[in-house]
């Protein structure tokens, strides 16, 4: 792994990085309205950071299945006084989850590094804050797929990037547990998922599933926010497969289950 964006530089040193999610919304599937309020927001990733999250990402806009979605201005109202309450604040990396190019780089003008962008394609905006701001740029494939699938975006991303001279190594792929996907392609991917990023190496694979729908499938939990041991197998196989990072609810609880993973997989 090699992930470089603004001044930070993440090498595969054998420690798998985690990504403490904060959804500053009111209708999200696992935490709707928990930290809507921006004060709230603020104490849950300053916690995050606290409890060992190396990343904070932060989403105004629900994406949980026959979510609405909401415009770019309503999306910015959420995150402004969130990234303005956080500013100086944390010593590590936010990232903001958006899809609109506007938001981005208000987002990022405001101090967030990274781009977590679900579209699951190119987008020449967003590729032209990429190159502007030097952030780093998630791209998550959204919709039916197979590793195969996955491999093919993160290519056609790369060789677009490359086009534009905006680095490879400021890209993350993840494969989108989740999105678009029925019960049997969400297993499918996360048994096949050291066969993601094949072709570029270097390129850190993430991995979100906490609290999703394929965890409550799998473990018989129908409560999200009681599906934590389901959530730690999960992460503890990806982690035995190659993922990088681990992108989760309960930081507190879940790094737990990494950390041992790490120390039986990586003698870290």
């Amino acid at each position: 792994m090699d992930w470089r964006f603004k001044d930070r530089k993440y090498t595969d040193d054998g420690k798998t990085l985690v990504m403490g999610i904060v959804n500053v919304t009111p209708d999200s599937f696992s935490d709707g309205g928990d930290y809507f309020d921006a004060k709230n927001a603020i104490e849950r990733a300053l916690k995050h950071e606290a409890d060992g999250a190396d990343f904070i990402d932060i989403g105004a806009q629900s994406t949980r299945p026959g979510s609405t979605v909401i415009s770019a201005e309503e999306e910015w109202s959420r995150l402004e006084g969130v990234l303005i309450g956080l500013k100086g604040k944390l010593n590590v990396p936010i990232s903001v989850d958006t899809f609109y190019p506007e938001v981005a780089r208000k987002a990022i003008d405001a101090g967030a590094e990274i781009i977590n962008d679900v579209s699951g394609k190119f987008n020449e905006d967003m590729a032209k804050i990429v190159k502007e701001t030097g952030c780093g740029w998630i791209i998550m494939h959204n919709g039916s797929g197979t590793p195969e699938d996955v491999n093919n975006l993160l290519d056609e991303v790369a060789a677009k990037c490359t086009k534009r001279d905006i680095p490879v190594c400021r890209l993350c792929i993840d494969p989108g547990i989740g999105f678009g996907k029925d019960y049997e392609e969400n297993i499918e991917l996360l048994r096949r998922v050291n066969e993601i990023n094949l072709g570029y190496g270097s390129v850190p694979v993430l991995l979100g599933v906490s609290r999703k729908r394929v965890i409550g499938q799998g473990s018989k939990q129908e409560n999200p926010k009681e599906r934590i041991y389901g959530n730690i197998a999960v992460d503890a196989l990806a982690i035995a497969k190659g993922v990088n990072i681990i992108r989760l609810h309960d930081v507190e609880h879940e790094i737990q289950g990494i950390r041992m993973a790490d120390a039986v997989l990586k003698n870290k």
